[in-house]
């Protein structure tokens, strides 16, 4: 089975690398977005895909579009029979999709068609759901809105970033890619169109969907922290300078076991917990303060943090 490969970030390379081991599979071409500058006159960078593909040896072709030039007769001289799509980050013509007898076949890290979108898993986790998990699904012109091939849950606990939690579902979608590619090419399988009255849908990140806003309950401050990292992260601003809030943890009322605080939000209050001595007013709780890092700085537990900024405590953030 002839198969072309389109991917970008680190989590879509084990997503190739089990195609490339799959038997009878031949992945006869990898497509990533062109090489971009990485700053300050150091050069340009290449996707984590590309690296991982010219390490294997595979053909490596980086199209600024599909929409002009000659892409789209490279793409058919490769004569692929599937397409497989892995965060590849473009949207694709129709001519893209009408090349291969059997499809562009993408994997989506959520349970479509709840989640559509950029950042489904962030989504998931602001959500506080109790299960997600990855679907593979045959592209057509729209945001992700194709029929749905196979899916498979994945049961959460509520620790979950959204880094470790992508890496996890673009795993079990290569295994599952893997598992119902035969029986897709076969007739084996059919697609069934998505139910669009339960659709939700997702946006692209900003940093300043960041910042900490001491409006919200602790409880929420906390999936943000988790559904934020890598990035943009959970931050605040303290004497003109980003603090950076690495582990947290909400404190929901009742709060006697805390010592004497005040749900006000912003203000930052000393806690009777051995391992969490700060803690930030909310609308609802107090959000724990286990590990900081000022601007600047290396990170550092709330305990060291205090004792090299005594002024961050009774402070409004």
């Amino acid at each position: 089975m002839r198969i072309v490969f389109m991917g970008t970030p680190e989590f879509a390379v084990p997503v190739m690398d089990k195609l490339c081991a799959a038997p009878g599979v031949e992945v006869v071409a990898v497509y990533t977005p062109p090489d971009r500058p990485k700053g300050r006159g150091r050069g340009v960078e290449s996707s984590a895909v590309k690296a991982a593909a010219s390490a294997l040896g595979l053909p490596v072709m980086q199209p600024n579009s599909f929409r002009s030039g000659g892409a789209l007769d490279d793409l058919a001289k490769f004569q692929p029979q599937v397409i497989v799509v892995a965060a590849y980050g473009k949207l694709l013509p129709a001519g893209v999709l009408n090349l291969p007898a059997h499809g562009c076949l993408n994997i989506h890290p959520s349970l479509l068609p709840r989640y559509r979108g950029p950042s489904p898993v962030v989504g998931a986790i602001l959500d506080g759901v109790l299960t997600t998990g990855v679907s593979l699904m045959l592209l057509d012109e729209g945001m992700d809105t194709g029929p749905i091939i196979a899916q498979r849950e994945r049961v959460l606990d509520g620790s979950e970033t959204s880094g470790d939690l992508t890496g996890q579902l673009f795993e079990a979608g290569a295994d599952l890619l893997v598992e119902t590619l035969d029986p897709w090419v076969s007739g084996q399988i059919k697609a069934v169109q998505q139910d669009a009255s339960g659709a939700t849908f997702t946006s692209k990140l900003g940093r300043n969907d960041g910042r900490a806003d001491w409006q919200l309950a602790a409880v929420e401050l906390e999936r943000r922290r988790r559904a934020f990292t890598p990035w943009p992260g959970l931050y605040t601003q303290w004497q003109d300078k980003t603090v950076r809030l690495l582990e947290v943890v909400a404190f929901e009322p009742p709060l006697d076991f805390l010592g004497y605080v005040k749900e006000e939000p912003g203000l930052v209050q000393g806690l009777a917990v051995e391992d969490c001595p700060l803690g930030v007013g909310t609308a609802r709780g107090i959000l724990g303060l286990k590990t900081l890092q000022l601007e600047g700085r290396r990170a550092t537990s709330a305990a060291e943090f205090l004792r090299g900024y005594p002024k961050f405590l009774g402070s409004r953030l």
